[in-house]
C-alpha cells in the first residue's frame, strides 16, 4: 500500500468516527465533502494569512514588468497549494466512485473553481456595493451559495459517475 492510500484511509477512518452524529442529516458523501472542503478552506485562510502578514509583510511585489498587490500575491500563494489539494481530496476521498479519467476531472475541477472565483467576485460586488450589506455578512452569504454550487457541480459534472 502506497503512502497516498494510507493517508486516504487515515482521513476516511477519522471522518467515519464523526459521521454517525450527522448521518440523520447528511449523506456520507456530503459529509465527506463538507469535511474535506471545509478543511481545505481553513487551510487556505491560514496560508493566506501567513503569506500576507509574515512572508510578504503586506508589501507590493514588484516584478519589474508588473507590480502585484500583497493581497493578490497571498491569494496566488495559498491557491497554488489548496487548488491541487482540493482536487486530490475530492477525487480520492469525496467522489472516489467517479470513473471519469483523471485529466478530464482535473480540467472540470479547474472550470468549477474558476466559476467559484467569478461568482465570489460578482456576489461580493452585488451584496456590498449594490445591496449595501456589511462585507463580512456578504462574504458569508456568498460562501454558502458558492459551496452549494461547488458541491452540486463537482458531484454532477466534475466527478460524475458515467452510467453503464
Amino acid at each position: 500500500m502506497n503512502i497516498a492510500s494510507k493517508v486516504r484511509d487515515i482521513i476516511i477512518s477519522i471522518v467515519d468516527l464523526f459521521y454517525p452524529w450527522f448521518s440523520r442529516f447528511l449523506s456520507r458523501e456530503t459529509f465527506l465533502y463538507l469535511v474535506c472542503g471545509g478543511g481545505n478552506m481553513v487551510l487556505d485562510l491560514v496560508l493566506y494569512f501567513i503569506s500576507y502578514n509574515f512572508i510578504l509583510h503586506k508589501q507590493i511585489i514588484d516584478l519589474g514588468f508588473v507590480a502585484i498587490s500583497p493581497h493578490i500575491t497571498a491569494f496566488i500563494m495559498s491557491f497554488s497549494i489548496t487548488f491541487p489539494l482540493g482536487f486530490l481530496l475530492a477525487k480520492y476521498i469525496t467522489f472516489s466512485q467517479s470513473d471519469l479519467r483523471g485529466l478530464i476531472q482535473l480540467f472540470r475541477y479547474g472550470v468549477t473553481v474558476v466559476m467559484c472565483i467569478l461568482m465570489n467576485y460578482v456576489f461580493l460586488k452585488l451584496f456590498v456595493e449594490y445591496f449595501h450589506w456589511y462585507p463580512t455578512v456578504s462574504k458569508a452569504v456568498a460562501t454558502i451559495i458558492i459551496a452549494i454550487y461547488s458541491y452540486l457541480s463537482q458531484k454532477h459534472y466534475t466527478f460524475r459517475q458515467v452510467a453503464k
